[in-house]
């Protein structure tokens, strides 16, 4: 298994050893892999001729210099992961250096407003330092297809906006979010989540489970305030936000209209820890 900290390495690899003609996957990860990580990398596996997985903490998307500290680094159990999918995959693993060289800054992107909504409400400058490491990773791997959960809904959707207007030559894959037996989307931040707190956290996809039935006769308003009321059931857990929006746009639902698709989302605080999730409307 080859494992590349140096990106004049990999590139070298990847222009002597792939054939011109041939696919390339790649999975841009965080770290601290989990069944969702790894269902991408078997995604691209079947869809690729080659595939590159990266495991980088990106610093200028942390908004919480705590959280940037806090978020787990295991890349020894990730190679071990990688491993048992399959030994031929590429493992880029830069340091902080190697990406930004020096200017450990982001760029400013305009993202058609979809960097406003949610997630851009909450963590300031988060969608730039998205915009910023992708791109980057991207004209160092220079994949043919690459492949995101569906848990961070808002930013596939920023990713995609990202190769329309700065004309990147990648194919983005949307894939279904992987969840834990109790319902739990699987996070890297649930490793640091007690087995009690997993347990409580599992209320999160309860709630919006009956969010969506409720969606189906119910005004967008009456939902909202279902889950408001919900979590107040709930201490131990911390609604930051719900949100109905429009899946293209993102735009907050203020009364449904019949030829769009709508999305739930939310974020939760527990104990400190703060998770997201996400269930389509349809």
């Amino acid at each position: 298994m080859l494992i590349f900290n140096n990106k004049v390495e990999l590139t070298n690899h990847l222009q002597h050893n792939s054939a011109s003609n041939s696919n390339l996957g790649f999975v841009p990860t965080m770290g601290a892999l989990h069944l969702g990580h790894l269902s991408l990398l078997e995604k691209s596996i079947q869809n690729n001729n080659h595939t590159v997985i990266s495991i980088f903490v990106n610093p200028t998307q942390f908004n919480n210099p705590e959280d940037l500290e806090k978020y787990p680094r295991t890349l020894e159990n990730d190679i071990e992961k990688i491993k048992s999918i399959s030994p031929e995959i590429l493992i880029y693993a830069p340091t902080v250096e190697d990406i930004y060289e020096g200017n450990t800054t982001s760029q400013h992107f305009q993202f058609d407003g979809l960097e406003h909504q949610m997630e851009g409400k909450f963590r300031t400058g988060h969608f730039d330092g998205v915009g910023t490491v992708v791109k980057r990773l991207f004209e160092i791997v220079k994949p043919t297809n690459a492949y995101f959960g569906e848990k961070d809904f808002q930013q596939l959707q920023i990713v995609k906006k990202l190769v329309e207007k700065e004309n990147i030559p990648v194919n983005i894959v949307g894939c279904p979010i992987y969840r834990e037996t109790n319902g739990l989307a699987m996070s890297s931040r649930n490793e640091r989540l007690t087995s009690g707190e997993r347990e409580k956290a599992a209320v999160i996809y309860k709630i919006i489970t009956q969010a969506k039935t409720l969606f189906t006769t119910e005004t967008c308003a009456s939902v909202k305030d279902f889950v408001t009321e919900e979590f107040k059931k709930h201490t131990e857990l911390e609604l930051e936000y719900f949100e109905i929006a429009d899946e293209e746009t993102l735009i907050s639902c203020d009364s449904k209209e019949p030829n769009k698709n709508y999305r739930a989302f939310i974020a939760v605080f527990v104990n400190k820890i703060r998770l997201i999730d996400t269930i389509s409307l349809k």
